[in-house]
């Protein structure tokens, strides 16, 4: 596999364990917050922003990512009341940023994984899931092999309106660790039978 450059919108910790798997696998990343000014955007760019700020930031660097696989990590819930998601019940936020960004190439990943189980690879005693969705497979398998030499395993999960879904499981496993039905280690975890 070739390295690969990435890009990461968003500094907290989704954003650099999500970079740590990507370094792990042998590629360089670039990380920028909310203050930064972006340049030369790598071949992939992950949107690890909360919900609220996905919109504006693909208006800022529309130019810039057309051609790029763009994903979007965000699960979006109402902040206020922890008790709704915010989307159409037919939509998802990955399905509004591939039609705001027309010329992009947006994938669905990360959202249904917490930072510790991405930064250590493990999901209890098991390798961490990361499930992706999008339209395009040439871009779901570039991100894949992106991944490769890291701990993580990726599973492709469909078309990008399978975003639906693993936003509604996003969003049920913050609740519950949130309500400590869960701890913030924990999570959903595919084990291959």
């Amino acid at each position: 596999m070739l390295a690969m450059k990435i890009t990461i919108f968003g500094k907290g910790n989704m954003g650099q364990a999500i970079g740590h798997n990507f370094e792990e696998a042998g590629n360089t990343v670039e990380y920028y917050g909310s203050h930064d000014h972006a340049t030369d955007l790598g071949q992939i760019v992950i949107m690890a922003v909360p919900y609220p700020a996905l919109k504006s930031l693909a208006t800022q660097y529309a130019n810039e990512l057309v051609g790029k696989i763009v994903v979007d990590i965000t699960n979006p819930l109402n902040f206020d009341t922890w008790d709704e998601l915010v989307v159409p019940a037919d939509g998802s936020a990955a399905q509004q940023l591939q039609e705001q960004l027309g010329q992009s190439t947006v994938l669905k990943a990360f959202n249904t994984n917490f930072a510790a189980t991405l930064k250590s690879g493990k999901n209890g005693d098991q390798t961490t899931t990361v499930l992706v969705a999008g339209n395009d497979q040439a871009a779901k398998d570039t991100f894949s092999d992106a991944l490769k030499g890291s701990p993580l395993t990726v599973v492709d999960a469909g078309a990008l309106k399978r975003a639906r879904e693993m936003e509604a499981m996003g969003f049920l496993q913050m609740t519950l660790a949130a309500n400590k039905k869960i701890s913030w280690n924990g999570g959903w975890n595919l084990i291959h039978g």
